[in-house]
């Protein structure tokens, strides 16, 4: 289990630092054509980027990888409520859906080793 999640995290972080580095002109892009302010995508942005550490930092300390998980989970749904929404087709939605999950079982593995 500690390995399975190990990877999760992982590829959870990469995925959050690619698209809020590498393309972030996309996230500029979509948070204009859904009309959202600059200041929540920065606001977003943030968050993601703290949540993704504190699951890099969860690797070795468990706490974090779970607060990481809880905290990328929740924005990933209001991601999904807003693809929702605006009512994108479906492969726009898929990645925040599966974000979700994922750090969703990362959470959930992470505080049943700590409780274990």
């Amino acid at each position: 289990m500690q390995n399975l999640t190990i990877a999760l995290q992982a590829l959870v972080v990469a995925s959050v630092f690619f698209v809020w580095t590498v393309r972030y002109q996309n996230i500029v892009q979509e948070f204009k054509h859904y009309g959202l302010p600059e200041w929540l995508r920065d606001l977003v942005g943030i968050l993601k980027i703290t949540f993704a550490l504190l699951l890099l930092i969860g690797i070795e300390h468990r706490p974090f990888a779970v607060a990481g998980g809880l905290g990328i989970a929740a924005l990933m749904a209001c991601a999904f409520v807003t693809h929702l929404r605006v009512k994108n087709p479906v492969f726009k939605m898929l990645p925040s859906l599966i974000l979700l999950v994922l750090s969703l079982i990362i959470a959930a593995i992470n505080y049943q080793l700590l409780n274990a």
